[in-house]
C-alpha cells in the first residue's frame, strides 16, 4: 500500500479514549481510507499516552507499508485547552484531568520519543483545516473559513489563506467561549445558560452536549413533563435527544433549534471579524439523518446575519469525515510546515 519511496507525513489524532492515525504523501495523497484506532491511554498519564501515540505511528506505517525513514514530520492534535506549541493548560481539561498533565508539553515529549519533528494543533483547529481544504481544494490557499465543532463542548477554528490562525497563545478560534446575544434566543422565563468554564451566555453554554444536559433539556422538559426523556438519567437523556430530533419530536426540535440559532449568532460575530468565504458546522449534532442535518444547517445559515455582499460569496457546509478530520487536518498542517521549511 506504500507509495514507492515518496516521502510522507503522519497525522495523529489524540482523544480521550482512542488515537486515530493517517499518512499523507508530500504530493497530497492520503494512504488510509478510514479509521485506524488504538487506545489512547490518556487516563493512565502522560508517559503511557506518549507510548500509545508512538504505537499509533508504528501501526499506521505498518498498515500502509511506508518505511519510517520516509517520514518527514508528524502532526499531533489533542483536545484543548493547550498552547500553540502543545503545552496542556495548567487548568487541566476534561481529557487531561490528572495533575501530571497540567503544563505538560505533549508536543515536545512526543518529538523526543519519536526523534521526528512534531507539529501541533488542537483538535478543533485540525478539523477546521481539513474541512477548509476538502471544500476549497486547489483554491484552499486563497480562501478563508470559520468552523464550529459541536461536541461535549464547542470547538472550532479560523482558517485564513489556507492556514489555521493560532493566535499569540494558541487560543484563537475558541468559539465556545465567545459571548453571544441572548435576547430573543431564550424563551420567557428560561434561565440564562451557564458554561462549564463559568461564563454565562457564551456559545458553548447553548451549543454543546453539556449545554443540553445542564441548561437546555431541564428547561424544555419542564414544558413537556410527559416526554419520555423525563424518565431518563440526565446524561443519557441528552445523548438520546438527537434520535428524537431526527424523528421530528417537538421538544427535541426546540432544543436543537436554539442551538442552531446560537451558532448563527456566533457566525454573525465571526462575519464581522474575519468575513470568511465559508462557514462549517461539524460534530455529533450533524452526524444525523439527512433531513435533520439539512434542517439544522439551514437554521444556522438563516440566523447568520450577513450583508448582501457577504451573502453573495459565502457558503455554509458540513465538516466532512468527522472521525477522520482531526488526523487528516493535522497531517495537512504537518505537510504545510515541511513545505515551508519549518516542520517543528
Amino acid at each position: 500500500m506504500g507509495s514507492a519511496g515518496v516521502p510522507v507525513v503522519v497525522g495523529l489524532d489524540n482523544g480521550g479514549t482512542s488515537n486515530n492515525a493517517t499518512v499523507l504523501t508530500v504530493d497530497g495523497r492520503f494512504l488510509v481510507d478510514g479509521l485506524l484506532e488504538i487506545p489512547s491511554e490518556v487516563g493512565a498519564g502522560p508517559e503511557a499516552a506518549i507510548e500509545a501515540l508512538a504505537r499509533a505511528l508504528d501501526g499506521v506505517l505498518a498498515h500502509t507499508g511506508v518505511p519510517r525513514e520516509l517520514v518527514r514530520a508528524v502532526g499531533l492534535d489533542t483536545p484543548g485547552p493547550a498552547s500553540a506549541t502543545g503545552v496542556i493548560s495548567s487548568r487541566g481539561s476534561t481529557n487531561f484531568a490528572q495533575p501530571a498533565w497540567r503544563g505538560y508539553d505533549v508536543r515536545g515529549a512526543l518529538e523526543r520519543r519519536l526523534g521526528l519533528p512534531v507539529v501541533y494543533a488542537n483538535d478543533g483547529n485540525a478539523a477546521a483545516l481539513y474541512a477548509h481544504h476538502v471544500h476549497f481544494g486547489a483554491d484552499a490557499m486563497a480562501r478563508s473559513s470559520v468552523s464550529a465543532i459541536v461536541g461535549t463542548g464547542l470547538g472550532g477554528g479560523v482558517v485564513q489563506s489556507g492556514r489555521v490562525v493560532g493566535g499569540a497563545a494558541g487560543m484563537a478560534g475558541e468559539f465556545g467561549h465567545v459571548h453571544i446575544p441572548l435576547d430573543g434566543l431564550l424563551e420567557p422565563g428560561q434561565p440564562a445558560p451557564v458554561c462549564a468554564c463559568g461564563f454565562t451566555g457564551d456559545a458553548e453554554s447553548v451549543a454543546s452536549l453539556t449545554a443540553i444536559r445542564r441548561n437546555l433539556l431541564p428547561y424544555w422538559l419542564s414544558r413537556y413533563p410527559e416526554h419520555p426523556l423525563a424518565a431518563e438519567e440526565p446524561a443519557r437523556a441528552a445523548k438520546l435527544l438527537r434520535e428524537h430530533g431526527e424523528r421530528g419530536d417537538p421538544l427535541a426540535r426546540q432544543v436543537f433549534g436554539q442551538q442552531a440559532r446560537a451558532l448563527g449568532r456566533l457566525f454573525t460575530i465571526a462575519a464581522n471579524f474575519t468575513d470568511p468565504h465559508a462557514y462549517f458546522v461539524g460534530g455529533g449534532v450533524v452526524e444525523a439523518a439527512p433531513e435533520f442535518r439539512d434542517w439544522f444547517l439551514a437554521t444556522v445559515a438563516a440566523h447568520t446575519v450577513l450583508r448582501d455582499e457577504q451573502r453573495a460569496v459565502a457558503t455554509f457546509a458540513l465538516v466532512p469525515d468527522r472521525d477522520m478530520a482531526g488526523a487528516r487536518g493535522v497531517a495537512i498542517a504537518a505537510l504545510e510546515a515541511v513545505k515551508g521549511g519549518t516542520p517543528a
